[in-house]
């Protein structure tokens, strides 16, 4: 599987790694929030270098639907119900700089985008009777949305949702202009450098060492844009709930919707257009869940053609992808300084699906934090607060991890041993007191420990991206074993 975007991607180039090398700040992970973090801070005429262990938008950046919107879902409805409408508004302004900041970007640097209406839909009772809910939390925070009755789409609605004047771009073509822009001010790109660890100074105004698969390198700042992030000393992994979903690119003969949409209703779909190197495209996705909860993952992909083509007779698949976010149990993102870090090391993560305009606004309120300023609306919205329903959210997420821990050892060791699964096709079996997991890929039976190296999870089998899964945490790795993302840091161990 590869995306649209990532297939018809810009060549972006890239820098050697310097080991020992000092700089003032160093980003680890080049997507839209480490980008844009690093090019703000160069700007300012700091040394910033960005270490990605893979390359430029590869992970969750590169593979999403790209909607710089500010109508997302029911997210308003939810930040009131766990924080208030005060928090929410806060939000909204966040947002609307991330995404002021970012369009404004787009238009200095040459980088086209489709200025379209966002709308949600909804097709049952439950779901119109959440778009009033969530229009009265728009007012309430500041945003304008227009509850309608109709749409362009091929099929019936209950009610919409509307909020014109958003945007949609192509996300590597953002990327690579904001590579450009940050090499220009001197800045290091490096890909295929993974980062294994962070030791901060030991008394203040000491650098920090990040340590990587190709040497060390100090700073006196370190970010962490990671998705996840990487370091557990801030306990992230347990307030985030590790979501995977699918998207699928189709040309089509039919007339495609102009507007982005999103369902309300489930199971979830998102809809927008695209235009790469002369040629339309309808992008369909949803089918969300729980990374490595979900068996037997392509009929996801499946079932998002199958509902598309009963819609758009015409639609062919021509790129099929998935991606990964985190949601955060309290509604709201994580952004600042890492716990038990020191003053050095600092993170965004929880973006819930929003990171072209959350991912943004961390960067905004990160670099001014850095280069000792603030944001207003960050000091509130990024504040460490602990409400009721984030309570109970967390309690209700990790529970589910502990249930995944405890069925996933005592599933692996009951398995029976099938030593050549068929064809693109994984199983995870007993062998002594471990589970294993073996898988055939073009022919090639491999076998891997089934063991995620962060928290000891066992890991299952995702046949549409042919990869091994964590359950708990939402760590992955190629069927090979070598680590793709998450909060794990090294590849599977041999069985």
């Amino acid at each position: 599987m590869n995306s649209l975007w990532l297939e018809s991607a810009p060549h972006i180039p890239a820098n050697a790694f310097q080991e020992g090398g000092q700089y003032d700040s160093v980003v680890v992970g080049a997507g839209i929030t480490g980008l844009t973090t690093a090019t703000l801070l160069a700007r300012s005429g700091q040394r910033v270098a960005v270490l990605e262990a893979r390359t430029v938008g590869a992970v969750t950046t590169g593979n999403s639907t790209a909607k710089v919107s500010l109508l997302q879902g029911t997210q308003l409805s939810s930040i009131i119900d766990h924080h208030g409408a005060a928090l929410a508004r806060h939000y909204v302004t966040g947002n609307r700089e991330g995404q002021s900041w970012l369009l404004r970007f787009c238009d200095e640097h040459g980088v086209s985008y489709d200025i379209r209406d966002a709308v949600n839909y909804a097709i049952t009772d439950d779901g119109a009777r959440l778009l009033s809910a969530e229009r009265d939390a728009c007012a309430n925070s500041g945003l304008t949305a227009l509850l309608e009755e109709s749409t362009e789409l091929p099929f019936p609605v209950k009610r919409t949702l509307r909020v014109p004047g958003q945007a949609q771009v192509h996300p590597l073509e953002v990327l690579a202009a904001l590579a450009a822009d940050f090499r220009q001010h001197s800045g290091l790109l490096v890909e295929g450098v993974r980062v294994t660890g962070v030791k901060a100074g030991s008394t203040k105004g000491e650098r920090t060492t990040i340590q990587t698969s190709l040497g060390e390198v100090t700073a006196a700042n370190v970010v962490i844009a990671t998705g996840t992030p990487i370091l557990d000393r801030g306990g992230h992994f347990s307030v985030l709930e590790p979501l995977r979903s699918y998207a699928v690119a189709f040309t089509v003969q039919d007339v495609i919707p102009s507007g982005m949409y999103l369902s309300v209703d489930s199971p979830s779909r998102t809809l927008r257009s695209a235009t790469v190197e002369g040629r339309q495209y309808l992008i369909v996705g949803g089918n969300g869940h729980t990374v490595g909860r979900q068996a037997h993952t392509q009929s996801l992909v499946d079932d998002i053609i199958r509902w598309t083509q009963e819609l758009f007779p015409t639609a062919q698949p021509a790129f099929s992808w998935s991606a990964q976010d985190y949601r955060p149990t309290s509604s709201v993102p994580y952004v600042g300084k890492m716990p038990i870090s020191g003053q050095s090391i600092y993170t965004a993560t929880g973006f819930n699906k929003w990171g072209f305009t959350n991912g943004v606004a961390a960067s905004l309120a990160l670099s001014a934090g850095i280069l000792g300023g603030n944001m207003p609306w960050a000091r509130e919205l990024y504040k460490t607060r602990v409400g009721r329903q984030d309570a109970l959210s967390t309690v209700k997420a990790n529970a589910g991890v502990g249930l995944e821990m405890v069925t996933g050892w005592l599933g692996g060791l009951a398995r029976t041993p099938r030593s050549h699964p068929p064809e693109g096709e994984g199983v995870v079996v007993r062998e002594g007191a471990r589970p294993v997991g073996i898988c055939q890929i073009e022919g090639i039976t491999h076998r891997v420990s089934a063991v995620c190296p962060h928290l000891g999870g066992v890991l299952s089998w995702n046949d549409a991206e042919r990869s091994w899964d964590c359950p708990l945490h939402g760590s992955r790795f190629t069927h090979d074993g070598v680590r793709l993302e998450g909060p794990a840091t090294r590849d599977l161990q041999a069985p």
